[in-house]
C-alpha cells in the first residue's frame, strides 16, 4: 500500500471511529425557560444538570458511554413545549428528558414522553396533578417522574405556618392566573378548610402585571392577617412593593417561588421576611451541599454568589444523579427499562437535597412523599435562610451526612 492510500485508511478509520464515538453518547434531553420570567427556574436548574453531567462524565460516563445533553428553551410557552417534546423524541432520539419547569407547559408535554416510553423527569413544576395523568389501570405504566414537592404538600405546609403556627385566623389568597396558580390555589383552599379558616378574599393577577393595588386593598379592607401567595417571582415582588406603597404590612407566605432571586431583588427590603417551602437552601451545611454549592458558584458565577433558584439547580442537579444510576441498572438506554429501574433502584443515590434510598415505586412517582423532606425558608437580606432551626437540624438528617 502506497504512503497515500496508508493516510486517506488511516483518516478514514478515525473519521469513522469519531463517528461512533459521537453516536454512542447517551442522549438526555433538558427542557425550561431559559428566557422571561420563568428564567430564574429554568436557566438554574439548566446549570445544575450541566454540573451533574460534567461530573458524571468526568467519572467515565454511564456504561462506559458520556452523557449527551440535548437543550430547548420552552420560553414557558405551553405550545412551545409540545413541539420541543416531539422534536427531543423523534429527531434527537434522546433515551430520556429532564426539565419541565412549569406546570402548564409539563401537563401540555408530558404526554407525548408517555405515548413515547420514555421517561421523563419534572424537575420544578409542583401542580399536584404532574404525576397523576397516566396512573395504571388505564396506562400500563407510568413514566413521568418528579423531583420537586407538589402543591398538596407545600399548600398544606403554607397553611399551617400561617394558622397553626403563627396563629392567623383571616387570611387572604393571591393567586396568578396561570395554571401554576390556579391550581395552587385550589390546593390552598382545601388545606386551609382543614383547619377550619376560610379565606377572606380570594384574588386573581395575571403575569407581567405591575400594579396590584385594587386586589390589595379588597384583602387589607377584610382585614386580612396575612397574604398567601400562588406565583412567579417578578409578580410577586410587585405584591410586596404593593404592600409597602399601601403602608400595609402583614406576612406575605407563599409557594416557593418567593426564594427567587428576580423575587427577592425586586421586592429588595419589602421582601425581607417572605416565608416559603423549599427542598433546598443554598446553605453548606454538609459536605455533599458545600462542595454543589462551591462547584455551581465557580462555574456558573451567579450575582452575589447566590444561585438564583437554588430549589431548581439543586432538583436539577439530583435528576441526572437517579437518571444514571436507573441507566445504570436497566444495563441499557430502553426507556421501559430505565423506567422499571428508577421504579425500584438498588442502591442509595447521594444528591444535595437528600439521600436517596429507593425514592420511587411503581405506584409513587415522587421523590418528596410529605412535609418531613421539606423546609421553611425565609428571605433575609437579599438570601434565603432556614425560618426555623429544627427545619435545618432535618435537612441535615435527610441528607445522610454529619453537619459541616
Amino acid at each position: 500500500m502506497t504512503f497515500h492510500k496508508t493516510c486517506l485508511a488511516l483518516a478514514i478509520t478515525l473519521s469513522m471511529a469519531a463517528t461512533a464515538q459521537a453516536a454512542d453518547a447517551i442522549k438526555i434531553g433538558v427542557s425550561g425557560p431559559f428566557t422571561g420570567g420563568s428564567s430564574s427556574m429554568g436557566v438554574s436548574m439548566r446549570d445544575g444538570v450541566r454540573l451533574a453531567v460534567q461530573e458524571v462524565n468526568a467519572k467515565g460516563g454511564v456504561l462506559g458511554r458520556q452523557i449527551e445533553l440535548i437543550e430547548r428553551d420552552d420560553e414557558a410557552k405551553n405550545e412551545r413545549g409540545v413541539q420541543i417534546a416531539q422534536e427531543l423524541i423523534n429527531r434527537e432520539k434522546v433515551v430520556a428528558t429532564v426539565g419541565l419547569i412549569n406546570t402548564g407547559v409539563t401537563l401540555a408535554s408530558t404526554r407525548f414522553y408517555q405515548n413515547a416510553s420514555i421517561p421523563a423527569i419534572v424537575n420544578v413544576a409542583t401542580g399536584s396533578v404532574v404525576t397523576q395523568q397516566f396512573l395504571p389501570p388505564k396506562y400500563e405504566h407510568n413514566y413521568v417522574f418528579r423531583m420537586s414537592a407538589a402543591d398538596n404538600i407545600q399548600a398544606p405546609m403554607i397553611a399551617a405556618e400561617a394558622v397553626t403556627k403563627r396563629g392567623f385566623k383571616k387570611v387572604a389568597i393571591m393567586a396568578d392566573s396561570t395554571n401554576y396558580g390556579q391550581l395552587g390555589r385550589e390546593d390552598m383552599e382545601k388545606a386551609l378548610e382543614k383547619l377550619g379558616v376560610k379565606p377572606v378574599v380570594v384574588e386573581k393577577f395575571n403575569i407581567g402585571d405591575v400594579d396590584m393595588t385594587a386586589q390589595l386593598l379588597r384583602a387589607k379592607e377584610a382585614g386580612a392577617e396575612a397574604l398567601l401567595t400562588y406565583g412567579i417571582g417578578p409578580e410577586l415582588a410587585q405584591l410586596a412593593n404593593g404592600m409597602a406603597k399601601l403602608g400595609w404590612k402583614v406576612p406575605l407566605i407563599g409557594s416557593w417561588t418567593l426564594a427567587m432571586a428576580n423575587f427577592i431583588d425586586t421586592a429588595r427590603a419589602n421582601g425581607d421576611g417572605a416565608l416559603m417551602p423549599q427542598t433546598f437552601i443554598q446553605h453548606p451545611n454538609t459536605p455533599k451541599r458545600k462542595a454543589f454549592i462551591d462547584a455551581y458558584v465557580q462555574t456558573f458565577k451567579p450575582k452575589h454568589d447566590r444561585i438564583e433558584s437554588a430549589v431548581s439547580a439543586a432538583q436539577g442537579y439530583d435528576s441526572v444523579l437517579l437518571l444514571a444510576a436507573a441507566i445504570e441498572q436497566a444495563g441499557d438506554t430502553k426507556g421501559d427499562g430505565i423506567r422499571a429501574a428508577l421504579e425500584n433502584l438498588q442502591k442509595p443515590v447521594e444528591g444535595v437535597i437528600m439521600t436517596y434510598k429507593a425514592p420511587f415505586s411503581a405506584s409513587d412517582h415522587e421523590t418528596i412523599d410529605g412535609p418531613d423532606l421539606v423546609y421553611m425558608g425565609e428571605v433575609s437580606k437579599g438570601r434565603v435562610i432556614f425560618a426555623h432551626p429544627e427545619d435545618e437540624q432535618r435537612s441535615v438528617a435527610n441528607a445522610g451526612q454529619s453537619a459541616q
